[in-house]
């Protein structure tokens, strides 16, 4: 008996999906980048397409991180706070764009998103325990204050009309770090995946014909979870007095101030903002914290499409009146 030498077409076929698909499975990868912990999960069929994507999600954090950081000497954000009060500085106009916005959100949450915060903020050393004198506070508390940030739209170049105006995007840069990222994972193919920088996480699609589960951390517990929520294609930041923080004479100095005393806000313990632009969750989760429990749901409930769920500082659990239904 002679063998045909010959694979049928549809046997070579079964065999070329089979290959395509042996390398289908789940990646990730954790990496300190943008002073937190950044984690990455995807799902690919190609085990070069999963690395490269996980890859390509780390370059962009690092190439924000270098962009946007306060603590890197040679970064734009840190040149425009050192060279700003002296005269316009040209940026570039992603910067340009998120610092813009960033006044934007600040004009719509009366000031209690406030870039500006750094100017008494830079002062805080939460890794040494050091805070400000009131003395000090009380100083620098009139360059707190996003109307001092001035626009040159045609030259892309920024200017402080106060000379001592910092400013630090710790409560966005995450948020639109993430966005970016899950926008390159979907150019490039990919249709599951979860993202996180700190608090901020984005989902992409759902895990496989199942909810992603997502955790909100009790803030006075780290092992236990106060929620679990089961998600799909959407985004969902969280802001809480457990990020950075110190405990000095029985009280907690943590890193999100009120930009009208430059002292940390106590009102709640955590904010978690659910939404479909993480960049806008990030900025949110602290205004809410600012703001409190009755302000914070207020703006809360008159901004379409965006939820949430806070913490009060007796610990009790508040939801907007959508996920209440």
């Amino acid at each position: 008996m002679r063998v045909q030498g010959l694979i049928s077409p549809a046997l070579l076929l079964g065999l070329l999906i089979y290959s395509g698909l042996c390398g289908a499975t789940w990646f990730e990868d954790n990496q300190g980048i943008m002073g937190t912990n950044i984690h990455v999960e995807l799902w690919s069929e190609s085990t070069q397409q999963g690395e490269e994507a996980v890859q390509a999600v780390m370059f962009e954090m690092e190439r924000i991180n270098q962009l946007m950081s306060p603590y890197i000497k040679n970064s734009e954000l840190s040149q425009l706070n050192t060279h700003a009060a002296e005269g316009a500085v040209p940026v570039s106009k992603e910067l340009f764009r998120l610092i813009a916005l960033s006044v934007e959100l600040a004009k719509e949450t009366d000031g209690a998103f406030d870039i500006t915060f750094a100017s008494v903020g830079y002062l805080y050393n939460y890794r040494e325990g050091q805070k400000p004198e009131q003395g000090k506070i009380e100083e620098l508390l009139k360059a707190i204050d996003y109307r001092h940030i001035k626009f040159d739209r045609a030259q892309h170049s920024i200017f402080f009309a106060h000379p001592n105006v910092k400013i630090d995007l710790g409560g966005i840069a995450k948020g639109h770090a993430v966005d970016n990222a899950v926008d390159i994972l979907k150019k490039r193919g990919i249709k599951h995946a979860l993202v996180t920088a700190g608090g901020d996480t984005k989902l992409l699609g759902d895990r496989l014909g199942k909810p992603w589960m997502v955790g909100i951390r009790d803030p006075r517990n780290q092992d236990k979870q106060a929620v679990v929520l089961p998600l799909a294609d959407t985004a969902l930041s969280t802001s809480g007095d457990y990020e950075r923080y110190f405990e000095q004479d029985g009280v907690r100095y943590h890193h999100i101030l009120s930009p009208k005393t430059g002292s940390s806000a106590y009102e709640v313990q955590s904010v978690s903002i659910i939404g479909q632009r993480s960049t806008l969750n990030d900025a949110l989760s602290t205004a809410v914290f600012v703001l409190g429990v009755n302000k914070g749901m207020d703006l809360l409930n008159r901004t379409p499409g965006y939820d949430g769920i806070i913490v009060d500082n007796q610990r009790k659990l508040h939801y907007s009146n959508a996920l209440k239904e």
